[in-house]
């Protein structure tokens, strides 16, 4: 099955790191087709085994290696392509859409701090299908308050996010 695992806090705030030597150590631990989509820990691959044992292997593997604390979030092809058409958002020139992928009913907790929040002129945020989609106003991503969520530590293992444009080169690429 074709994967695509979501690594989150990559070559950002020190922790640096080539995708070249990140697919290395998936190859390592048995991945195949194993290949990166930009610099920002989106690592394509195949595997038979269940999704739960590749993340704790993964994970693993990449905190020896790169000898931090390495979380990713895993999905497969399905789900991916699921996640990309289920977009509720109209395409605007001035915005930004992501699309976060975490821990099971993550959205909740997301659509929550949403709602309480702050907002700019025309922000939004909504679920569908257990996925958050985000729609905020270009310049105003790490402004916003909603921003600010990934930041927080408490949030590190528990959800990552990618610009809907990353979602379209996984998916041509995993094609």
């Amino acid at each position: 099955m074709k994967y695509c695992a979501f690594l989150r806090g990559v070559n950002v705030n020190g922790t640096s790191m080539k995708m070249a030597e990140v697919c290395s150590v998936f190859e390592s631990v048995g991945m195949e087709q194993v290949t990166s989509v930009l610099a920002s820990g989106n690592i394509l691959f195949s595997s038979e085994r269940k999704p739960e044992v590749l993340k704790t292997e993964l994970e693993k593997a990449m905190s020896a290696h790169f000898n931090y604390d390495a979380f990713m979030f895993l999905r497969s092809e399905d789900e991916i392509t699921a996640m990309l058409s289920n977009n509720p958002f109209e395409a605007v020139a001035d915005f930004h859409t992501y699309i976060f992928i975490g821990q099971k009913d993550i959205e909740k907790e997301l659509l929550s701090i949403f709602s309480n929040s702050a907002k700019s002129k025309d922000e939004k945020g909504q679920v569908v299908n257990s996925t958050f989609y985000w729609q905020v106003p270009k310049g105003n991503t790490l402004e916003s308050q909603f921003g600010k969520v990934l930041g927080r530590k408490s949030m590190k293992d528990t959800v990552t996010s990618r610009n809907i444009n990353t979602f379209d080169k996984i998916i041509n690429k995993l094609k």
